[in-house]
């Protein structure tokens, strides 16, 4: 009998011991992810294809406006055009990165509406298996038929049209480069990927990745898609081309400016906000610029505060602000101008404008776009970013009338991009993942 006893005994001080184990094991809940980083956006077919329109037409309205400017100096933007409220011609050479002819009529768009062309044709022909490696086929294929017909009878006969086809391929090229090197080995495309462009920390990615955000359920995952497309980027600019996916995505779901600039707050999948050495570029750029955004809101306009023939006391003709407008949208330009220095690299310069005239615009798109563009720089490409982000916010049917129908004329008549075809097209090849039909 005492062995029974002995064994209960053994048995009731391991129950014991396991409930006091159990009891000393609770942990205190962990928090979960933001509701609008996790959650999947749903659209009627209707809504969907207004925001996606305004996004392409609100990017080709960027695009087009800072066409006839890009990489210029302000004061000289100033001196020719006074201040750009709307669409101007673009008097510029042609190239591969801008245009494929001798200036351009208003309205007319460069490369970053080209590729926006270019991604609506990938998404249709690759979707929903949006990868690395199919995107790098994709332009090594479109590089070999445009490649390939270099030799056809028309071009041989023209040396006009040798000239066209040669812009095409120039303008490829140095994609299908980076991309043939993906598919060989990591250390081809590594070699590659730091030599693309001169081994600039360019805004490649910029360029298409904000079509994911039209594109991905939510912000997270729309970072994710692009950070995998970004190809042509390193380190910095790679987490930048994320980032302007991710505010995309956000407009598509959100009128409010605070949560369309805070992506870069929220939204950060690969950590780099655990850099050891100097934490988040993108974030504490953006911090620092809308600082500066706030400060110039303080300032008090007094004619003894300056001197008379500062920039900041010269206003541009048809500016339609006040005199206060005005200088404190130029002390902004000041601080960016004084940044460029510290800024070391073109996705970092770019990004910081686009947070710029995204927090001084506070959601209006031709304040913003005008910000943009009458600064200078790569403005083209700053404005067609901040384009689609508030053409999705708005949608179509908001955008600036004037604007928005002769940006779709110029481009389908004289350019053959149909951004109305584009717009259904992207809209039919998301059915029926985002989409509910009423």
């Amino acid at each position: 009998m005492k062995y029974p006893i002995l064994i209960i005994s053994l048995v009731l001080s391991v129950s014991l011991l396991s409930c006091k184990d159990q009891k000393a094991q609770i942990d205190i809940p962990e928090p979960k992810k933001s509701a609008y980083a996790k959650d999947s956006l749903v659209l009627d077919k209707e809504e969907l294809y207004d925001k996606i329109l305004g996004a392409l037409v609100g990017s080709a309205i960027g695009d087009a406006m800072g066409a006839s400017t890009e990489m210029w100096h302000r004061s000289d933007i100033q001196n020719k055009y006074g201040y750009i409220t709307g669409l101007t011609p673009a008097e510029r050479i042609q190239s591969p990165e801008g245009t494929w002819e001798h200036n351009l009529n208003a309205g007319a768009t460069t490369d970053d509406t080209r590729w926006k062309y270019f991604m609506v044709s990938y998404i249709e022909a690759n979707s929903p298996d949006l990868n690395a490696n199919n995107f790098a086929k994709f332009i090594i294929d479109y590089y070999k038929s445009i490649a390939s017909k270099l030799g056809d009878k028309a071009i041989l006969a023209s040396p006009d049209a040798l000239d066209s086809r040669l812009e095409k391929v120039d303008w490829i090229k140095e994609w299908a480069r980076v991309a043939m090197a993906y598919q060989n080995s990591t250390e081809e495309y590594l070699e590659a990927q730091n030599r693309f462009y001169g081994g600039e920390m360019s805004c490649a990615g910029m360029l298409y990745t904000p079509m994911f955000g039209l594109l991905e359920p939510n912000p997270e995952i729309a970072y994710l898609t692009a950070y995998k497309h970004s190809l042509f980027d390193i380190g910095y600019a790679k987490d930048i081309s994320g980032l302007v996916a991710a505010m995309t995505q956000m407009a598509m779901r959100t009128t409010n400016m605070d949560s369309i600039l805070n992506t870069a707050v929220f939204i950060d999948p690969m950590r780099y906000q655990d850099s050891r050495l100097v934490g988040r570029l993108s974030y504490n750029t953006a911090n620092a610029t809308r600082k500066y955004v706030n400060l110039s809101r303080e300032i008090e306009v007094s004619d003894s505060i300056l001197p008379k023939d500062a920039m900041a006391m010269k206003i541009p003709d048809r500016y339609n602000g006040t005199k206060e407008d005005w200088i404190q949208q130029e002390f902004v330009y000041a601080l960016l101008e004084e940044d460029e220095k510290a800024v070391p690299f073109h996705a970092g310069e770019i990004w910081q404008i686009l947070i710029a005239g995204l927090a001084f615009g506070e959601g209006d798109f031709e304040k913003s776009i005008q910000f943009i563009v009458n600064y200078g720089r790569d403005n083209d490409t700053v404005a067609a970013v901040a384009g689609m982000i508030l053409g999705a916010k708005d949608g179509f049917n908001k955008l600036p009338p004037e604007l928005r129908t002769e940006v779709l004329r110029v481009n389908k008549e004289q350019l053959g991009i149909d951004l109305e075809a584009l717009a259904s097209r992207m809209v039919e090849s998301m059915l029926p993942a985002t989409i509910t039909t009423n």
